[in-house]
């Protein structure tokens, strides 16, 4: 990635935050740097330090005002930010493979067509991309537990719909822009209903509420709608499977 001497850029946000930016768009260079970035804070393990999270291209931090001075925790972030070229950090450790069983097509996710053609691709061609390319949640954000993953090959950067789709089910996979949305709750959308999943993203009555995390990798492999629907019932998992990434 071409050194720009404005990023990262370090930013007060709010009276008890603190925001480090690393581009001002979405590239692979600026969400690995905004991933580990937040891991080295959270590795610091800074007394004072209330929460963290990240965007796509951004970490967030808040803190107490009333243990550590805000030009204090100015000081340090700037001082972290210093340690190394983020954006050619390695990812953090901790991170998951997932292969989330979906199916593509059929009336359970009946834009592929409209989707495929955008792309230029036949609707084999497309299931084929979408089943076998790896993608990586690059934030949760919009609803509780939804990742937005990426990046899709360069044949999905087909724009948003001009007008809303009403309503998609929870576990619907939807695309735009070389990105993936992963629905956790049922909501009206812009984005192309591609496939459909059985998993439940948010499950508050579990010990980890949210099942993907900032980092991990997914795999979207196709499946049949009586496969589906078997996953479904076995649970809220859906049939998706994890195994830890080195």
């Amino acid at each position: 990635m071409p050194k720009d001497a404005s990023w990262p850029s370090l930013r007060t946000a709010g009276f008890d935050g603190f925001l480090v930016s690393f581009a001002r768009s979405l590239s692979e260079p600026a969400n690995r740097a905004a991933l580990a970035f937040r891991a080295a804070v959270e590795q610091a393990g800074w007394a004072g330090v209330h929460e963290t999270s990240t965007s796509l291209v951004s970490t967030y931090l808040r803190f107490d005002p009333l243990w550590e001075t805000h030009d204090e925790m100015r000081a340090r972030l700037a001082k972290l930010i210093d340690t190394r070229d983020w954006f050619d950090a390695p990812l953090p450790e901790g991170r998951r493979l997932w292969r989330i069983p979906t199916v593509y097509g059929t009336d359970l996710a009946p834009q592929l067509g409209e989707a495929a053609k955008m792309a230029g691709l036949s609707e084999a061609a497309a299931i084929a991309s979408l089943s076998e390319t790896r993608v990586r949640v690059q934030t949760i954000g919009f609803a509780p537990g939804q990742p937005y993953l990426g990046e899709l090959p360069a044949d999905w950067d087909i724009p948003r719909q001009s007008e809303l789709t009403a309503r998609v089910p929870v576990g619907a996979l939807t695309v735009a822009i070389r990105q993936i949305v992963l629905f956790s709750v049922t909501a009206p959308t812009g984005w192309r209903h591609v496939g459909q999943t059985a998993i439940r993203l948010f499950q508050p009555e579990a010990e980890h509420p949210f099942v993907l995390r900032p980092g991990d990798e997914v795999i979207f492999p196709a499946t049949t709608p009586e496969a589906l629907s078997n996953m479904r019932d076995a649970g809220p998992m859906g049939g998706a499977e994890a195994e830890a990434l080195k």
